[in-house]
């Protein structure tokens, strides 16, 4: 369940991928703690509106909507920011999480340029593109929240497309956190291990989940919820103080093998 964390509350915070899993959990969070919402998305239109809807009903005074774009697409992402400009008037918070990730091993060798192309752009470049709009509209005392992946400290055999992107904005966090640590803009990233949403329940099945959640010391998968809390810890006021940090949300997986 989320629970109100300090700091939050009136605060304006855009988060993408925001329609299901671990983002539609940052959003509930965030209503839950006063904050006002935007919720990025790229087709799953119900499920946006869903998610709007659970915000209104825990925060009902607050400013909550969505919508939908490719935020690797130029004139898409400055269509998102301008509607936060016209909804919220300027930002408080972001949060990078639209990303995908495929179940279908990919082996180097027949891992084709395309594929590798569309990983890089929709997970990398679409995080590069709207963070940088995210930073143009903070003031002091903005916060950005990148979400990452155990796969990029680990490695992931057959997803190498998967886990350079995510390696990528681990780097591209710090880089940022020392240029806008003098705005006093926190920026961190949270990587996350095994989480049980739509993305991954198909390769949490059978032999392959059991292999997983062997490598998982706590003994379980995460659910949305669990991600969902450090990354609102991380744009709370109890985290002024951090700046540039991964932190690992995975059970303890990067311990084991």
């Amino acid at each position: 369940m989320s629970t109100k964390l300090p700091g939050l509350e009136g605060k304006r915070v855009l988060v993408t991928g925001g329609s299901r899993g671990i983002g539609r959990a940052t959003v509930r969070w965030l209503a839950a703690s006063g904050a006002s919402v935007g919720v990025a998305y790229h087709r799953a239109d119900e499920e946006a509106r869903r998610a709007v809807a659970e915000a209104r009903s825990l925060a009902p005074d607050g400013t909550h909507w969505c919508a939908r774009g490719d935020l690797a697409e130029p004139a898409e992402c400055r269509a998102l920011f301008e509607r936060a400009d016209a909804e919220f008037g300027g930002l408080d918070g972001f949060v990078g999480n639209a990303g995908v990730w495929n179940v279908e091993a990919k082996p180097l060798e027949t891992l084709g340029a395309d594929e590798w192309r569309r990983m890089l752009e929709t997970n990398l470049t679409s995080i590069y593109a709207s963070t940088r709009e995210a930073a143009r509209r903070m003031g002091a005392d903005g916060r950005i929240v990148l979400v990452s992946s155990t796969a990029s400290q680990r490695g992931e055999a057959g997803h190498s497309h998967y886990a350079a992107s995510k390696g990528a904005i681990n780097a591209f966090c710090k880089s940022i956190a020392t240029e806008l640590g003098p705005r006093s803009i926190n920026v961190n990233a949270v990587a996350p291990g095994w989480v049980d949403t739509d993305m991954s329940s198909a390769a949490l099945q059978g032999e392959a989940g059991r292999d997983a959640l062997a490598l998982i010391p706590l003994g379980r998968v995460a659910t949305a919820e669990d991600i969902a809390g450090p990354i609102c810890f991380l744009l709370s006021d109890a985290a002024r103080h951090i700046t540039g940090e991964i932190l690992n949300v995975n059970g303890g997986s990067v311990l084991c093998g």
